[in-house]
């Protein structure tokens, strides 16, 4: 289970095509209270597709009613017409729940500078919401959840999904999408959670900042930063039990955690699933930059794909950076052997084995006492493959 997991969520996932290939391609997620919290955090590049543009306005009083989701196009770059789809949608899902359309959050994913087709849209939403008049119990159900996770792909080969179900009685579902462009600020492209828990807007708010600082945000498949990332967290108090921020933080941050290496684990043509480990940095915010660094070296990806341990590479991308540290006293493991300490040689690079699809590369700049990890992939033909002929 996932968004329907927690109480007073229901779900749809319709097919209103809108993709060419067919198939399930719009999500529906009604929050039935009785709270109607909810944070979000979006993705900070500039340019911003429609339905981040109209969900931002939706999120200045924190108040969700429910979200809808399309795959199939990204309403980014279509000008006036494209935020009046946008707007439309939410109309006519608040107009068909009975909420208001400024409590309706929209999301889409697929290829930019395409219109979206409003009629196909329209289908879409009255299956959704024609299913939840219909049987609610069955819109509350596993299934109901996962056709929605399924509805959201594009490039994806499979649905993400995640449970927390905390002793205390209350539980967090979430589903996620995303297969490139994973370079998010903030955000990764589109997530959902889901609580009955009893928080207020400006507690989500907390927990889905810390939660996503150390997880999606740390999530560098490819170095492309998407147009439309959106994280949404949406609270029902359907539990009727006041959650304890740290520990609503705390099992929010696992959640997160579970569907980032979701995310990693489905990256478009990946072979290899890195974890950059950067031990002993200055400050944390210098061990992130000092692990994205190596985590966007064509040349170091390029070699995990070859099977290649070419450490030198993981030296050359830290090199580039202002971190601080010995440029002569850095050691670098890869999968757990040593193969330069303080600078110099250490084991043999052949002792490396890289036929695995788990790698994880260590490096300590002996600089101070903080960590972090950045989760990527490597660069491969199945990659520049893909997205060479996305738009055809």
């Amino acid at each position: 289970m996932s968004v329907t997991a927690p109480a007073g969520f229901v779900a749809a996932g319709t097919e209103a095509g809108l993709k060419k290939s067919g198939g399930l391609d719009l999500a529906l997620v009604q929050n039935l209270g009785p709270l109607t919290a909810a944070a979000t955090v979006f993705t900070s590049n500039r340019c911003q597709a429609n339905p981040v543009l109209w969900s931002k306005q939706v999120m200045t009083d924190g108040v969700v009613s429910a979200i809808v989701l399309n795959s199939g196009g990204a309403n980014c770059y279509t000008g006036t017409q494209g935020f009046q789809t946008t707007h439309a949608t939410a109309e006519l899902v608040g107009e068909k729940l009975g909420v208001s359309s400024g409590d309706v959050l929209v999301c889409s994913t697929g290829l930019i500078g395409e219109q979206l087709d409003l009629e196909k849209l329209t289908v879409g939403i009255l299956a959704a919401t024609d299913s939840f008049a219909a049987d609610q119990s069955a819109a509350a159900s596993p299934e109901a959840g996962l056709a929605a996770a399924q509805a959201i792909m594009t490039t994806d080969t499979r649905p993400k999904q995640a449970t927390h179900r905390a002793p205390e009685g209350w539980t967090i579902g979430g589903m996620a999408k995303g297969a490139g462009m994973l370079a998010p600020g903030l955000a990764t492209m589109l997530v959902v959670i889901t609580t009955d828990a009893v928080l207020t807007s400006a507690q989500l708010d907390v927990a889905l900042r810390q939660a996503t600082r150390v997880t999606f945000d740390r999530l560098d498949s490819d170095g492309c930063m998407s147009t439309n990332d959106t994280v949404s967290l949406l609270a029902s108090g359907a539990s009727e039990i006041e959650a304890d921020l740290t520990a609503f933080t705390e099992a929010l941050t696992a959640l997160c955690a579970d569907l980032t290496l979701q995310l990693q684990g489905d990256a478009e043509g990946a072979a290899h699933d890195v974890a950059i480990q950067v031990l002993n940095a200055a400050t944390e915010d210098e061990a992130v930059t000092v692990a994205r660094a190596v985590s966007r070296s064509n040349l170091f990806k390029a070699a995990i794909y070859g099977n290649d341990p070419n450490w030198g590479r993981v030296l050359a991308a830290v090199g580039t950076t202002d971190a601080r540290f010995d440029p002569y006293g850095i050691d670098v493991a890869i999968n757990g052997v040593q193969v330069c300490t303080a600078g110099e040689p250490d084991q043999p690079r052949e002792l490396v084995d890289l036929k695995p699809r788990a790698v994880t590369v260590t490096i300590d700049l002996h600089a101070g006492a903080e960590t972090a990890t950045i989760w990527t992939n490597d660069l491969t033909h199945d990659y520049v493959e893909e997205n060479s002929a996305y738009s055809s």
